[in-house]
C-alpha cells in the first residue's frame, strides 16, 4: 500500500468475496448488507436457509451480488461443503465473519451436562470449525480478513452468564493465537465484541420496561445498539482500512465496559 493511498478508497471492497455465516438475521444481516453495499459478493450462509435468502433478496434489491447457502457449524462437514462450495463458486474468500451463538441462561449448578455441551458446541467449536474450514483458503491464497464475534460478556458477566461468557473469552484468545499463525500468509484475524443489540431474540428483555432500562443504562451511551450500528466496525476490519489490526478484540459495546456505576460524583 502507498505511504499516502487514496484514503476514501480504503473501505472499497470491490472485487472482493466475502461469507457471512448467521447472514440470515441480526448482526450477521446488516453485516451481509454493509459488505455488499462497499463493493463485496456476499455468500450469505445460514441453519435457515429461508433467512439467508432473504438477505440476498435484500441485497440484490439494492443492485447487490448475493448467494444464499445453508450450514449447520454444529456439523463439521456442513462447514467444510459450505466453504468449498463458496471457494468453487467465487475462486476465493477474501472475507469471513462468523455469527452464530446460543445462550442458556441458568446458574453454572444448575446447568447439564447437555446445555453446557449445546452452549459451547456452538458458541466456540462452530467458531472453530468455520475459521479452521476458511483459514486453509485464506491462507493458500495468502490473503483474507477472518471477523469472530466475541461479546463483551467475555470480559464481564452477571449471574447466569458464566458459560456463554466463557466461550466468548475464549474466541478472543482463539483470535490472538490465529491471529499470530495466519501472519506469515497476509491473514488478519479479529473479533467483534458488542453489548446490548436489539434483535429478534432478545425482544423479550426489551418488552419489558424494567428490564430494557436495566441494561440500557448500564452502557455509557445510555441506550442499546441497533445492528446497522454493528456494520460499520465489521466493514473497518473486513477492509483496508484495518491493515494493520490483527489480534485484537474491537468493543463496540457503547461504553459497557468502561463503566463501572452509575452514581455520578461531583468534580
Amino acid at each position: 500500500m502507498s505511504e499516502h493511498p487514496d484514503y476514501r478508497a480504503l473501505f472499497d471492497l470491490t472485487g472482493r468475496v466475502a461469507l457471512v455465516v448467521g447472514g440470515g438475521s441480526g448482526i450477521g444481516q446488516a453485516s451481509a448488507l454493509a459488505l455488499a453495499a462497499h463493493g463485496a459478493r456476499v455468500a450469505v450462509a445460514d441453519v435457515d436457509v429461508a433467512t439467508a435468502e432473504a438477505t440476498v433478496a435484500l441485497i440484490t434489491k439494492r443492485r447487490g451480488s448475493a448467494s444464499g447457502h445453508h450450514v449447520d457449524v454444529r456439523d463439521t462437514e456442513s462447514v467444510d461443503r459450505l466453504v468449498a462450495l463458496v471457494q468453487a463458486q467465487e475462486r476465493r474468500i477474501d472475507v469471513l465473519v462468523d455469527m452464530p451463538a446460543i445462550n442458556i441462561r441458568k446458574r453454572l449448578v444448575d446447568y447439564t451436562d447437555e446445555e453446557f455441551d449445546r452452549v459451547v458446541d456452538l458458541n466456540l467449536k462452530g467458531t472453530f470449525r468455520v475459521a479452521r474450514a476458511v483459514g486453509k483458503v485464506m491462507a493458500a491464497q495468502r490473503f483474507g480478513s477472518m471477523i469472530l464475534m466475541s461479546s463483551m460478556r467475555g470480559t464481564q458477566v452477571e449471574p447466569g452468564q458464566s458459560i456463554y461468557g466463557s466461550t466468548k473469552a475464549a474466541i478472543s484468545l482463539l483470535v490472538k493465537g490465529l491471529a499470530s499463525e495466519m501472519a506469515e500468509y497476509n491473514v488478519r484475524v479479529n473479533a467483534l465484541a458488542p453489548s446490548i443489540v436489539a434483535t429478534a431474540i432478545n425482544a423479550v428483555i426489551r418488552e419489558n420496561p424494567v428490564w430494557n432500562e436495566a441494561l440500557a443504562s448500564r452502557t455509557a451511551l445510555g441506550r442499546w445498539s441497533r445492528t446497522s450500528e454493528m456494520a460499520g466496525p465489521i466493514v473497518f476490519l473486513a477492509s483496508d482500512a484495518a491493515s494493520y489490526v490483527t489480534g485484537t478484540t474491537l468493543f463496540a459495546d457503547g461504553g459497557w465496559t468502561v463503566v463501572d456505576g452509575r452514581y455520578k460524583p461531583p468534580i
